[in-house]
C-alpha cells in the first residue's frame, strides 16, 4: 500500500453522505444502494472528511482525540480512506 501525500484532501462523491441516525445513536455512511454503520474510530475519521481538511490536518485533529503520535495513527487512517476510495465512497 502506497501513502497519501499531506496534502490529499478526501471527501465524499456525490450521492454519498455521512449521517447520524438518531434514532439508534450511530452514524452511518450512505452511498448508492448501501449502508455502512461506523463504529466510533470510523466516526471520528469520517467526522472530519469535510473536503477541506487534507490527511495531515485530519491525522492532527486525531493525534489529539485519541492521546496517539501521527505515525501511529496516519497508518491506519490512510489505510481507512483507501479501502473506502476502493469501495466509491471516498475519493481522495
Amino acid at each position: 500500500m502506497s501513502g497519501l501525500d499531506d496534502g490529499t484532501v478526501p471527501r465524499f462523491p456525490r450521492g454519498v453522505k455521512f449521517r447520524e441516525d438518531k434514532v439508534r445513536g450511530q452514524h452511518m455512511l450512505l452511498g448508492p444502494e448501501r449502508i455502512f454503520n461506523a463504529d466510533p474510530v470510523a466516526t471520528q475519521i469520517l467526522s472530519l472528511c469535510d473536503g477541506k481538511r487534507t490527511i495531515v490536518e485530519i491525522v492532527d485533529a486525531l493525534t489529539e482525540v485519541f492521546a496517539a503520535d501521527a505515525a501511529t495513527i496516519r497508518p491506519d487512517v490512510e489505510s481507512f480512506l483507501i479501502d473506502l476510495r476502493q469501495k466509491q465512497l471516498v475519493t481522495l
